[in-house]
């Protein structure tokens, strides 16, 4: 973990709810995708934890979605201030276990993170299969995103308004997978959990305090005892997982 002031080179909307903030310091403590950092906010007493979506040398990117007060007001910071940000929390995905042909899916504002870790996959010369899952297609970011990847990409809307009619796991069928990374809601991880039979790794929601371990406020039981999802998360193995 690293306290550092990032300074806002862009924060902008990419659909009504979400935004995209790119935010320029140091990003040397974010090591592997999947990871999440903290973000304090003038006048909140607590900071916000929003997942990684991409980073290199000088940056860090998010995106974030408004639902509270918190997410409101940095929907309206202007390029230039600064924040302080804890970087580099949180496990995150390990590539070395992905095989040959991964599968990576996201619904909603669980979609982010799994951005960095194909770009990853990619630089390691291995092209994941990605599905994306959202409601309706005025909530649809990134697709193009992970296309520039030149990757396979499905996208699935459960009011049928684009893509694949239907919830992620109604695309599953047929696409090869060696491994599985998924982030979401907690109802539709444990739906993909259902539906695949590969091994994986599975990333968790959960509110939170600190975000570092401190305070204990995001611990889930886990088959090998409880882990707090901001440490020893938010990534949990398949196989360790309490539903």
């Amino acid at each position: 973990m690293k306290k550092s002031l990032f300074q806002i080179r862009e924060n902008r909307a990419i659909t009504s709810e979400v935004y995209r903030m790119v935010l320029e310091g140091d990003t040397s403590a974010i090591t592997v995708p999947g990871q999440f950092v903290n973000i304090a906010l003038d006048g909140f007493y607590l900071r916000r934890p929003i997942s990684v979506c991409d980073w290199d040398e000088e940056t860090l990117t998010i995106l974030y979605k408004v639902v509270g007060q918190g997410t409101a007001y940095m929907a309206n910071l202007s390029q230039g201030k600064s924040l302080d940000v804890l970087t580099g929390l949180g496990n995150g995905y390990d590539i070395s276990k992905s095989g040959e042909s991964p599968l990576l899916i996201g619904g909603g504002v669980g979609v982010p993170p799994l951005y960095g870790l194909a770009k990853r996959l990619c630089l390691a010369g291995i092209a994941p299969s990605v599905i994306l899952g959202f409601n309706r297609k005025d909530e649809l970011f990134y697709e193009d995103e992970f296309l520039d990847l030149g990757i396979q990409v499905y996208v699935t809307t459960a009011d049928g308004s684009y893509g694949i009619p239907g919830f992620v796991t109604d695309a599953m069928e047929g696409i090869p997978s060696s491994y599985l990374y998924t982030c979401g809601p907690e109802a539709m991880l444990r739906a993909i959990y259902q539906k695949s039979t590969c091994d994986g790794q599975f990333s968790f929601e959960e509110r939170m305090g600190c975000g570092f371990g401190a305070c204990m406020g995001c611990s889930c039981e886990t088959k090998y005892g409880y882990k707090r999802i901001c440490k020893e998360g938010p990534v949990l193995e398949r196989g360790e997982i309490v539903w």
